[in-house]
């Protein structure tokens, strides 16, 4: 039989194991922990340092930008297991442009809170770098550097309301690894600087891209076939905004549709196309959100969105469309959440629109429906109490007569309810009375 003594040496001798073995685990963690915290690569912040002493700070926004570890400075990513610099942003949110106008006519931007200044080349050293946005830095019409295209490794590039000027370099087709690409000008502020491009056979390199906006870039030197170079990029291509493009043609038809089924936005508003609206563009059916809005499209608005099962936001507003009724395709779109008709030449009742809409199953998704400026006329449908997701409803400058449905009061949701400038007549419904902000 085992003594008691000796018991007890076995027991302390265990626990001394056990807490050694502890501590060796301690250890491992502790030491993984700083693995995946390494600090800063000193050649990129050196690089980091450089490109800082290009560009004009007046707010301090990168102040933070001192000391040895960059890996903690404001709009700086590393990879935490090699300190390498993956990301810069320098994205300030305090950054509103102002326009001011000189005795002499010129214009003049001004913000005491914007970064200035211009892109030092160094930056190519970032080997890593994954991640750039620009943005909203005034570099005062200078061209966008063709060096940029020598960043292989970018999967985000954000350009835009940055004042580039001039032709937008082809070598930005290089970035094969690209996703998001925005080179959206600032309309309001840098029109005095503006960039262009005459040719888009550089977009067929972006084999990755999911995310194009090139909003107010001038493309009328492109020519008719702008839109070959758009049906050429990728497979992965989810959203596509081209508005105010100074686009001036839209085929009727098309030899075939290449657009993918991942295609979800299309934004071609503010052009200047002169034409009707294509079929081909309705039979995208994987859109979720279409605008055409203030792009000079005539003829009828087709009765064809029956197939866009997907789409939840249609804007189709200030367009001097044929006049004619609502298409009835429109109110079997039971995911529509806001529908966009402003000023487009609408004629008619739309009790037979509303109808349709109330009977989606699961009742319709619609926050958002803007009738106004038409020629629609008749009742207010009971129907519309049906849509029970409404937040805002536009029927200003219309036709309508007659009294308020009182079913519109049980819409718990609804926040605004515009009637300017329709003959009706009756009271308000008293439900009405409270919490909204009512327009008669």
């Amino acid at each position: 039989m085992m003594s008691s003594h000796s018991t007890s040496t076995h027991l302390v001798f265990l626990l001394l194991l056990l807490l050694g073995c502890l501590h060796l685990e301690t250890i491992k963690l502790t030491s993984g922990n700083e693995d995946l915290n390494v600090g800063c690569v000193e050649k990129d912040r050196k690089v980091l340092i450089e490109f800082k002493e290009g560009l004009n700070d007046p707010s301090g926004w990168l102040s933070s930008w001192v000391g040895e570890d960059c890996c903690r400075w404001r709009g700086i990513g590393c990879n935490k297991k090699t300190g390498r610099v993956i990301k810069l942003d320098l994205t300030n949110p305090l950054c509103i442009y102002q326009l001011f106008y000189t005795e002499e006519g010129d214009t003049q931007v001004f913000n005491m809170s914007c970064l200035s200044g211009k892109i030092n080349p160094s930056l190519l050293l970032l080997k890593h770098l994954n991640y750039l946005d620009l943005s909203m830095i005034n570099f005062g019409g200078i061209s966008i550097p063709e060096f940029i295209g020598s960043l292989e490794n970018l999967k985000y590039l954000n350009l835009s309301n940055a004042c580039f000027a001039k032709k937008i370099p082809p070598h930005l087709g290089n970035l094969s690894h690209l996703h998001y690409l925005d080179l959206h000008g600032q309309s309001n502020v840098c029109d005095f600087y503006g960039i262009y491009a005459d040719n888009l056979k550089w977009l067929s390199g972006l084999s990755s891209l999911k995310h194009l906006d090139m909003g107010n870039v001038n493309l009328s030197k492109v020519g008719a076939d702008w839109l070959q170079a758009f049906t050429m990029l990728p497979p992965s291509l989810s959203e596509l905004h081209l508005p105010r493009c100074r686009l001036d043609s839209l085929p009727i038809s098309l030899p075939f549709v290449n657009f993918s089924s991942s295609l979800s936005v299309i934004d071609l508003s503010g052009n200047n196309f002169n034409s009707s609206l294509p079929l081909w563009l309705l039979n995208i059916s994987s859109l979720a959100n279409l605008n055409l809005s203030g792009s000079s499209l005539r003829g009828p608005i087709p009765d064809a969105f029956v197939d866009m099962i997907f789409l939840q936001e249609l804007d189709l507003s200030d367009n001097p469309f044929k006049v004619g009724e609502i298409p009835r395709t429109l109110g079997t779109l039971c995911k529509l959440k806001s529908l966009y008709l402003f000023h487009t030449n609408i004629t008619g009742e739309i009790t037979e629109f509303v109808d349709s809409l109330s009977g989606c199953t699961n009742s319709s998704s619609l926050e958002m429906l803007d009738l106004g400026g038409n020629q629609l006329s008749g009742h207010l449908p009971d129907s519309l109490g049906h849509l029970k997701k409404l937040t805002s409803l536009q029927l200003a400058r219309n036709s309508f007569w007659g009294s308020i449905p009182a079913s519109i009061g049980s819409l718990s949701f609804l926040k605004e309810l515009d009637l300017f400038i329709n003959p009706m007549n009756g009271t308000i419904p008293a439900t009405l009375r409270v919490g909204h902000v009512i327009s008669l």
